[in-house]
């Protein structure tokens, strides 16, 4: 791959990853002609235990094509699913996988992906984005391992901003904060480059503009549809370069003590972004910017204040993690060295989870 120069003193390099975007109103239509082009012929339908129905209605338009269904997945993927999973689609012998719902049925739909060589059609029913990255993880033991591997990265997504409608409010708003730290963090990445950088901005200013409206009228379909590809733009960042502090710190976090994965980033980005800020700033003035904040010192307080507009958890505490596993997190998010704008200091990381646990409105150093 080789490196491009934007002006003199900036070199980078980019490389798009494969896959096909069907993004419409009313687009699960296409599924039967998506799942064709792909060359399914025997599917696999993953989804949560709490949205079987809504898949099966989904899925129904693809008759003979459907082997199974398996209604299973979970939040962080325990191994034990992911050898259910496994197991159940070599026994119908399928060769290729759909997957309805948000970042558990996607990522169950990865770790199937990991030891098969059929393909992932992802249909999107939150703002989580994963299903536009290479990145999968896995949880055993307490401790999610993440790993990046081309093999899990659905072949084709369909965007159908109706199916976010029945997506409830406080869902739909840590969903979107999720998402929203994917930008964020991209914009700072060691990897990053103009193309990334521009996609991130976007989709900060288009969170930005959209979480409000989806909180004040959940069926407002313009704000659905501009959330939805905001979270597509973050999904495309996420899988194009690397995360650092707040995503090892929110898996950390999740799999260690079972939180809920997008409340536990809406709590944490605020106080990452704090850490990072001094460090970061020329990355970070880009999203002050997208979301009209004055300057990047007031920017954690700003996403702060953002999640507790729209209805999001603020402490960790509230999502039940024990005031115990606060040294026990810190340990963990610095055991192994990783990018990150600012070098990862235990104490000071101990602080910031403090700080998320008590849910304290933080500012920048």
């Amino acid at each position: 791959m080789s490196s491009v120069t934007a002006h003199p003193g900036r070199t980078f390099s980019y490389e798009p990853l494969p896959g096909r975007v069907v993004f419409a109103a009313g687009a699960r239509g296409r599924l039967p002609e998506e799942a064709d082009r792909l060359g399914m012929g025997r599917i696999l339908v993953l989804s949560t235990p709490e949205q079987r129905e809504a898949a099966e209605a989904v899925c129904a338009s693809l008759g003979g094509r459907i082997a199974g269904i398996f209604p299973g997945a979970t939040m962080h993927v325990p191994i034990e699913v992911a050898h259910e999973a496994r197991a159940r689609a070599a026994e119908l012998g399928a060769d290729g996988f759909v997957a309805f719902g948000g970042g558990s049925t996607i990522g169950l739909a990865k770790a199937i992906a990991l030891i098969s060589p059929h393909p992932i059609l992802a249909l999107p029913t939150t703002y989580a984005g994963s299903e536009m990255t290479p990145i999968y993880g896995i949880t055993e033991a307490g401790i999610k391992t993440t790993g990046r591997d081309l093999r899990v990265l659905p072949r084709t997504v369909i965007y159908d901003p109706e199916l976010t409608l029945s997506l409830p409010v406080a869902l739909s708003a840590a969903s979107g904060l999720n998402a929203l730290a994917h930008a964020l963090e991209a914009l700072y990445a060691p990897d990053a480059n103009p193309i990334v950088s521009l996609m991130a901005e976007e989709s900060i200013a288009a969170f930005g503009r959209s979480l409000p409206r989806v909180v004040r009228d959940p069926a407002d379909l313009g704000a659905r549809s501009d959330a939805l590809y905001a979270a597509w733009l973050a999904g495309s960042v996420l899988g194009s370069v690397g995360m650092g502090l707040h995503h090892k710190l929110c898996h950390t976090l999740g799999g260690t003590f079972d939180l809920p994965h997008a409340q536990t980033h809406a709590v944490v980005l605020p106080h990452a972004i704090a850490y990072n800020a001094p460090f970061a700033g020329e990355a970070l003035a880009r999203a002050a910017r997208a979301l009209g904040v004055a300057n990047v010192a007031a920017l954690p307080g700003a996403l702060y204040d953002l999640a507790a507009a729209v209805g999001a958890p603020v402490s960790l505490a509230s999502l039940g993690m024990p005031e115990s596993g606060i040294e026990r997190a810190a340990d963990l998010a610095t055991r192994n060295a990783y990018p990150n704008p600012r070098p990862l200091e235990r104490h000071a990381i101990g602080a910031l989870i403090r700080d998320a646990f008590d849910g304290k409105r933080p500012a920048a150093d």
